[in-house]
């Protein structure tokens, strides 16, 4: 009995940790509608944002208002697993009613188009070529939150110390600082700053001031909402491409790593093995791709260079901006391009896909069990990584971890790719668009349209949100509260 009254005081304050998150959304949410100011022909969709705000700063208080909880408690890692979980899927169905409201989107069109700026992946059902510049901010700005991550920005604005259990649960264990409240804050302001910088520089490239801030926006997230249908390619600049990989490589590497960076710290930056094996990556792939299959298609090896370094860069950050179309493009690019959008970016960065520090683990695992067979049997050795936080020891329990979540993340590729081919398009067409839905990177080849099967947009909502939430927080917190929820019912 006592335990079954801790577990409610437990859910108690989740619930009203949860409504402060719902606040914070409903905050979010009535931002586009500063954009009269300069777009005041807008004015008729102004209430496509304020009455979802005001449902959703409703929620939130009448959550706060009935179910009470210390609001300095601590929460565990499960806890704000639960938090996180019930908090993004309250976002998400929040802020697909504007495009519900003004009409621009069905239902599940709508659900997919929040999804996919939430979870920072980039695809698409609307045509931006006629979407109004309130929206086009919105899908920017949903990337840009949805990039740092909900826990981060309202543990750094609103929240205050909850501890680890929010932090944690969303995918980042580095501290920037001792303390979580002020790691957050850090990371914030890292973000706001590096977006700022970005703006900056795609205006003086010559990109309009609108346009700038969006794209700042979406490729620090690594996002890749555009605000033309070209992506960045409509603008044929090499100074804005430049700036665009810039920014996908910032947003790639972990917030802590790129605090070293920005304190000097240059040799323990440049140690740190993520980064080593994703520059190997791309100094591997983008020669071989460039010479053997885009030279082909595009007549000379200037042009296959640079195309290869944008396309291979956007799909290992995980970004989504493209300059030019896949439709000539040859097996062995296509084929990169789905392997890198599977591996993904680094871990506590705003990017997705299996995180390039997880394939490294399994790749030097291998390399390490091929040199352990060749030293004699008594041989013994500890294997380490390095970190932004330092050399790290690995155990058996480290790669354990990491093999469980790899295999789980190819079952359900496979799983995704077999659902989309089912539904009647190629396997090089499905696996193609379910490592981008997956891996939140927004690359296409064309399956994602309004005219997609529900059962593939679907397929792909649920691809996106298992990618970006990461599976075991999801698992672990519907485990959590299926286990729970038995408890107080027998009592």
């Amino acid at each position: 009995m006592k335990y079954v009254r801790l577990l409610k005081e437990r859910y108690s304050l989740i619930m009203n940790y949860t409504g402060v998150m719902m606040i914070g959304c409903s905050v979010v949410l009535a931002l586009p509608v500063l954009l009269l100011i300069f777009y005041p022909f807008e004015v008729e969709y102004a209430a496509a944002f304020l009455i979802p705000a005001a449902i959703a700063a409703l929620s939130g208080f009448l959550l706060r208002r009935f179910f009470k909880g210390g609001e300095e408690a601590a929460l565990s890692l499960h806890e704000g697993g639960i938090i996180i979980v019930l908090a993004w899927f309250a976002s998400i169905v929040f802020s697909s009613l504007p495009f519900m409201i003004a009409g621009l989107l069905g239902f599940s069109e709508a659900f997919f188009e929040s999804v996919s700026g939430w979870t920072t992946t980039g695809l698409s059902m609307m045509d931006v070529s006629s979407t109004p510049h309130l929206f086009l901010f919105w899908r920017s700005l949903m990337q840009f939150v949805g990039g740092a991550g909900i826990a981060v920005v309202m543990l750094s604005a609103i929240i205050g110390p909850l501890g680890p259990g929010l932090y944690n649960a969303e995918g980042r264990s580095d501290l920037l600082l001792p303390n979580v409240r002020r790691s957050t804050r850090l990371i914030v302001t890292i973000y706001f700053g590096y977006t700022a910088l970005g703006t900056v520089l795609y205006a003086i490239c010559g990109m309009g001031l609108f346009d700038s801030v969006n794209h700042a926006m979406s490729a620090l997230s690594t996002g890749g909402f555009s605000t033309r249908v070209g992506s960045i390619g409509e603008y044929n600049s090499l100074p804005i491409e430049a700036v665009t990989i810039a920014l996908m490589i910032l947003g790639t590497v972990n917030f802590a790593a790129s605090y070293l960076f920005l304190r000097g710290r240059f040799k323990q930056f440049f140690k740190i093995s993520e980064l080593r094996f994703g520059a190997l990556l791309l100094l591997i792939s983008i020669p071989l791709v460039s010479i053997f299959s885009l030279s082909q298609v595009y007549g000379s090896l200037p042009k296959a260079f640079r195309v290869g370094l944008f396309e291979l860069t956007s799909a290992l950050s995980t970004t989504g901006f493209s300059i030019t179309s896949y439709a000539s493009w040859g097996s062995l690019a296509l084929f990169m391009l789905i392997i890198f959008m599977i591996v993904g970016g680094g871990t506590g960065s705003t990017a997705g896909g299996a995180k390039q520090y997880r394939i490294m683990l399994l790749a030097k695992s291998v390399l390490w069990n091929i040199r352990r067979y060749s030293k004699p049997g008594n041989y013994t050795s500890r294997y380490y990584v390095y970190r932004p936080d330092g050399k790290f020891y690995l155990t058996k329990n480290h790669f354990i971890e990491t093999a469980n979540y790899v295999s789980l993340y190819i079952m359900t590729f496979l799983i995704g790719v077999v659902i989309i081919t089912a539904s009647g398009y190629s396997l090089k067409d499905a696996m193609f668009e379910f490592a981008s839905s997956l891996g939140t990177v927004g690359l296409s080849v064309g399956v994602t349209s309004p005219d997609a099967p529900l059962v593939v947009t679907w397929t792909q909502i649920v691809g996106m949100i298992l990618g970006r939430l990461e599976f075991f927080v999801i698992f672990y917190s519907m485990a959590r509260v299926i286990r729970d929820a038995k408890h107080i019912l027998k009592n």
